[in-house]
């Protein structure tokens, strides 16, 4: 299973035993939209809703930070989610969402997961078949979890990483990281962490929202300073389009980044960290 599938690779799988299917659809606040109620609406036969915010931390302050491995376990295994599963995950609007779930699933150890290049708009426009309604029941999974905690980055990592020499590339759009475009979440003063390199995940993917081929991803992160000698921690806004890059970097063969879980969150809204702006 490759982490990148295309829309007929998906159709030809449908009735897989094996196969778990989800929609893990976040929109940002200013969007004004319901992602449960469009998944109701349209989505690809067999799939699941996938929470970002129930597979999450309830317990945290900060917006679906990471969830206890046995919360973790007991939602996937609800899910369906086992041990055989291959997992693809797809989103609403392309490509935006659904790399938190991926990432999500690698961090807890599971290796069968992939991303629907170009997500539900992908799906629709090769005619294949739309389902509506509220998800079909599936039986319970025997998903194990296993942590992989060099996936995960918190804000005491940041400093002593970048002074170690690791990158950190933001995913947000470049006039948040500049701080000449507001953030969507009220209260919140765009910026960006000293030492963090703008890279809007935006740029790694076509007009349709499909990523770019492997050697354009390669030349564009390295553009950004990926060249396979340092770690790479990945941050945005709330931990959800960091995953794109995260993504990005495993598909094109590179390095594992680990993903800044609290990201621009976290760090703007704490009085003893250094906030920058400008480019």
């Amino acid at each position: 299973m490759t982490p990148l599938v295309t829309p007929a690779w998906l159709a030809a799988r449908l009735d897989s035993p094996h196969l778990r299917i989800f929609d893990a659809t976040k929109y940002l606040p200013t969007e004004g939209q319901n992602a449960t109620d469009l998944f109701t609406q349209a989505h690809i036969p067999t799939a699941q809703f996938f929470d970002i915010d129930l597979f999450a931390d309830p317990d945290d302050a900060l917006p679906h930070m990471v969830p206890s491995q046995a919360r973790f376990a007991r939602l996937a295994q609800a899910c369906g989610i086992g041990t055989q599963s291959q997992v693809v995950f797809y989103d609403q609007k392309g490509q935006a969402s659904a790399a938190r779930g991926w990432w999500l699933m690698r961090l807890f150890g599971h290796d069968q997961v992939a991303l629907l290049d170009g997500g539900l708009p992908a799906w629709r426009a090769a005619g294949l078949p739309i389902a509506t309604g509220d998800a079909r029941p599936v039986p319970t999974g025997d998903f194990q979890p296993a942590l992989r905690a060099r996936l995960l980055a918190g804000l005491g990592d940041i400093a002593p990483s970048l002074a170690a020499g690791a990158l950190l590339l933001d995913a947000r759009p470049a006039g948040r990281f500049t701080g000449a475009a507001p953030e969507p979440r009220p209260g919140l003063p765009s910026g960006h962490i000293p030492g963090a390199i703008s890279l809007p995940f935006t740029e790694l993917l076509d007009p349709a929202g499909h990523f770019l081929p492997i050697p354009a991803l390669r030349q564009r992160l390295a553009q950004a300073g990926v060249d396979g000698t340092r770690p790479v921690i990945t941050s945005c806004g709330t931990g959800v389009t960091a995953a794109i890059l995260a993504f990005a970097l495993h598909h094109a063969g590179l390095a594992e980044a680990a993903v800044y879980d609290g990201s621009w969150t976290e760090w703007a809204t704490r009085p003893d960290t250094v906030k920058e702006t400008g480019a």
